[in-house]
């Protein structure tokens, strides 16, 4: 027994900013790829490589959120709400691929920096960071709610750190001359990608493993079934999540004999809702008098 809601309402709210941040990255992308190979500047490059996968991740976001708000079926009872976690995970995928390039790459420049047209490179990295700030405006708002967003979030918050070292960095070529700065910046943009693909990548297998959701506090959640009234054990307890907003609650609760037991259910799962966020939860109410072995107890 639990709480029926509708979470169509929310992802249409995410998918909307995600369209427009799709629409500038894509566009800037191009820009960003012909200003990159016209100034031989591998630090551009990197970034208009993080331009991509922002636009893949984007893309894989927007894909994720429309199938996730299809309606369970006799297939899959749940719903596709895991498409959410899948998308973030191949967009931690791609992340990890884009940052061991640039490092790769970024090598070979450190023996024998190439010449880079800096004033070109500087014109590119204001731009860039111009749409990088709009589009974090756009998804800020939904980073909190949904992993695919926050996946987007986090890939766009990247670039615009990328197109403001991009800046600097051409502006100190620009004034020194120093041309290793270049793959100096491309270094450190792609070893500020890593720690942030683990983060987001544990975030989705968390929920592929069914794991405990991010801020639940398990033992918690036990102690507020048993402060019921007439509950006397609780056992078989699962929480996990179907997408990074969607928790799931199953338990066996055993009660005192004679307790109203569709009452219990309901007090339990308001207790639950209110305190945890828990919107679903399965609850299997057993006499405490019944014996462990016939009261359905499976682990």
């Amino acid at each position: 027994m639990g709480h029926g809601h509708d979470h169509g309402l929310s992802e249409v709210r995410h998918e909307r900013p995600l369209w427009w941040a799709l629409g500038l990255t894509g566009t800037f992308l191009i820009a960003e790829v012909i200003g990159g190979l016209l100034t031989n500047s591998l630090a551009l490059l990197s970034d208009a490589a993080h331009m991509a996968t922002d636009t893949a991740g984007l893309v894989i976001a927007l894909v994720a959120v429309r199938l996730a708000r299809r309606p369970p079926d006799a297939r899959r009872t749940f719903g596709y709400a895991r498409l959410e976690a899948l998308g973030a995970l191949a967009n931690g995928a791609l992340l990890l691929g884009v940052a061991a390039y640039i490092l790769w790459e970024a090598v070979g420049r450190f023996r024998a920096p190439p010449p880079v047209a800096a004033t070109g490179m500087l014109l590119v990295a204001v731009a860039g960071l111009i749409v990088n700030l709009i589009a974090m405006r756009l998804l800020k708002a939904g980073s909190g709610e949904s992993l695919n967003v926050k996946g987007a979030y986090l890939e766009v918050w990247s670039d615009m750190l990328g197109s403001l070292g991009v800046l600097i960095a051409a502006a100190l070529i620009k004034l020194t001359d120093w041309l290793i700065l270049d793959p100096i910046l491309a270094v450190l943009i792609g070893l500020w990608v890593l720690p942030r693909t683990w983060t987001l990548a544990r975030e989705a297998i968390n929920v592929l493993l069914e794991g405990v959701p991010h801020g639940t506090d398990l033992p918690a959640v036990r102690t507020a079934i048993l402060r019921q009234p007439g509950v006397t054990g609780v056992h078989d307890l699962h929480v996990w999540a179907l997408g990074s907003r969607q928790a799931v609650l199953a338990a066996h609760v055993i009660a005192d004999a004679g307790t109203d037991a569709a009452a219990l259910r309901r007090r339990i799962n308001e207790s639950l809702h209110d305190g945890f966020g828990i919107e679903h939860s399965t609850l299997q109410v057993e006499s405490s008098d019944c014996g462990v072995q016939d009261c359905g107890r499976t682990s």
